[in-house]
């Protein structure tokens, strides 16, 4: 723990647990988190959690709950004096409805955020949070579910995640490797052999971000937290930060004992996939015998769809690759839309002369898939995809995706499949809160889906599942060859028959200087719309230029057979260029006119756009 001594009792803000009577709790905003050290025993630290500092006498994990005793790390003697926690911005590590920070030391420039007290300090808010949302009436222990990926940061913050949990009165279930589909999943199960359902799940990953980051995603049953959750949680947690005592060791009395169970939950997730699959085929044991189906892990947590789900289909699926957990990510970046990881994963189809491959990215929330010939269905061409599987099933249903798709994906929607195409805003989040939001309005939605790779289905609780995703196109695989209709993966393809694509597509990044004189003092945010307010009015000067009718993120606007879209970041100073048009020439047209209107704020950095409109 970076040589500081932290030890974990928590007394929850608003919640005092009495041991008598598990059930009594009491809401208290002025009661600040304490945490207290814990009594010295032969010259050393007591301690009752786990730590990756060196230890002894820890008991196994076992299934079940484990009463965990007293367990000694050799610390500092009591003349030792106990150095300070450093100050953390605990607002700075959210990233939209996530968490994310830098937790492994190592990369010049990265200083460690996401440190063990600090993730320990956000699981204890996140305690706190849901004890108040579920107002702890209940005649039970709440349980929280963990889970985490690849990264070789994982188990020090799963440890310091149960640390926080079990320090303020919850139980933990630890699911080890897992996927964040399952952990949100793993709220509405329901089966008492896994202790299931969770009154909430955390899933510790950081998605396709390097080696050295990690993060915190977090669900209740009614699905994952969004951004003013997150910020309540971040708030409560440096409040919990500034109340660790940390200056010296103590001789109070206090005693613990924490629940924890280990529960092999991703056989209960795996099953379920493997069920719907044989339902889409007429209940047919193995209605995936006979094809040949590749698998790209990226050394992340998607290994287990090889072995756990397309064999007990009957799928033959060697040649699959990286599918060993490897927080190093030593063979590519586990990210569909990532170039080499796509080349990787065709080059495997096409070496192995494979039916179908398949690839998800870190944590299995995001997948792409490429057939037969190598060709790619991810991006506007899976949109494209599960919109026609969706649109199969519930015909003129609204389809929603983010700000970035193409024009020719809304012809393909509206025109060809007959279905509504709704391009809202980018962001996994925003794009399933708009298809709910539609349907609590009366306009029918079933299919949310990014063009990164973020899709989910009404069917499927709104969750953002990149192993469901492939589910449905393997149930279009089952339920053709059951209906002896073969043609492999061909079935995917003439699916998308007829979908436009742009001859060129480009995405440039314009970056904010903060520091910038030109700034006044502002935010970058301020900034951002500022430029985009001043493209506006150019753009509505310019006869050869046309601003989308509806849109819902930046300036959308047609001209030269294209079209290209400048907004603002989700949480950069960077405004995103996306341009596409039939050619090159046509999409240097479309960037002049940016240019032009950029060029009048000295702040941003144009130089990606003007290297790309100079080069042609």
């Amino acid at each position: 723990m970076s040589g500081k001594v932290v030890q974990n009792v928590f007394v929850a803000q608003g919640y005092q647990q009495n041991r008598q009577s598990e059930t009594q709790y009491r809401r208290d905003c002025s009661a600040p988190y304490m945490r207290k050290l814990l009594p010295l025993q032969g010259g050393k630290l007591a301690w009752t959690g786990i730590s990756s500092m060196q230890m002894r006498n820890l008991p196994k994990y076992q299934s079940g709950f484990v009463n965990r005793g007293t367990v000694y790390c050799n610390a500092a003697s009591s003349t030792t004096a106990v150095p300070a926690l450093d100050k953390v911005d605990f607002l700075k590590l959210q990233n939209g409805s996530d968490i994310r920070g830098v937790a492994i030391g190592g990369v010049e420039g990265e200083p460690v955020s996401l440190t063990e007290p600090v993730t320990e300090a956000i699981a204890a808010a996140f305690a706190a949070w849901l004890l108040e949302k579920k107002k702890a009436d209940a005649p039970k222990r709440f349980k929280i579910s963990i889970g985490h990926d690849s990264r070789v940061s994982a188990q020090m913050l799963q440890d310091a995640v149960s640390r926080g949990i079990t320090g303020a009165g919850l139980d933990v279930v630890q699911y080890g490797l897992a996927s964040t589909p399952a952990m949100f999943n793993s709220t509405l199960t329901e089966g008492d052999a896994f202790f299931c359902p969770v009154d909430g799940a955390i899933m510790i990953t950081a998605s396709h971000l390097p080696y050295n980051r990690n993060g915190l995603k977090f669900f209740t049953n009614a699905g994952g937290l969004g951004k003013p959750d997150i910020k309540d949680i971040l708030e409560r947690a440096a409040d919990i930060y500034k109340q660790f005592m940390v200056e010296g060791l103590t001789n109070l009395e206090k005693q613990t004992s924490t629940s924890i169970k280990r529960v092999d939950y991703m056989s209960v997730y795996t099953s379920d996939l493997v069920k719907a699959v044989r339902r889409a085929a007429g209940d047919i044991e193995k209605p995936l015998e006979g094809f040949h189906i590749v698998v790209d892990a990226g050394n992340g947590a998607g290994g287990f769809f090889a072995a756990k789900v397309l064999e007990p289909l009957g799928a033959k699926t060697s040649g699959s690759q990286f599918l060993e957990p490897d927080g190093m990510f030593p063979n590519h970046i586990p990210n569909p839309e990532d170039k080499t990881a796509m080349k990787a994963i065709i080059q495997a189809v096409l070496d192995n002369k494979a039916d179908l491959g398949i690839i998800f990215d870190t944590d299995v929330d995001r997948s792409a898939a490429v057939d037969s010939t190598g060709h790619e269905l991810n991006r506007n061409r899976l949109i494209a995809l599960m919109s026609a599987i969706v649109l199969e099933e519930h015909p003129g249903t609204t389809i929603v995706t983010d700000s970035v798709t193409s024009d020719g994906l809304t012809t393909f929607i509206e025109k060809k499949l007959g279905g509504k195409h709704h391009r809202f805003k980018r962001g996994y989040k925003n794009v399933i809160d708009e298809a709910i939001r539609l349907n609590s309005i009366g306009e029918e939605s079933h299919l949310a889906i990014e063009t990164s790779g973020h899709g989910a289905l009404k069917e499927n609780h709104w969750l953002d599942d990149g192993a469901y995703l492939m589910v449905k196109l393997l149930n279009k695989l089952a339920s053709a060859r059951a209906a002896g209709r073969g043609g492999g993966s061909k079935v995917l393809t003439d699916l998308v028959d007829g979908l436009e694509e742009p001859g060129f597509a480009v995405e440039l990044r314009l970056k904010i200087d903060q520091n910038h004189s030109d700034l006044k003092g502002g935010s970058f945010r301020d900034y951002g719309e500022a430029v985009l307010k001043h493209l506006e009015n150019r753009v509505d000067s310019d006869p050869k230029l046309q601003k989308a009718p509806v849109n819902y993120e930046g300036v959308r606007v047609s001209g030269s057979g294209g079209w290209f879209l400048l907004r603002l970041s989700l949480h950069d100073p960077v405004l995103p260029l996306n341009i596409e048009a039939p050619s090159r020439e046509d999409a240097v047209k479309l960037g002049l006119a940016v240019a032009a209107a950029t060029k009048e704020f000295p702040a941003l950095d144009t130089s990606a756009l003007d290297k790309f409109v100079q080069a042609f």
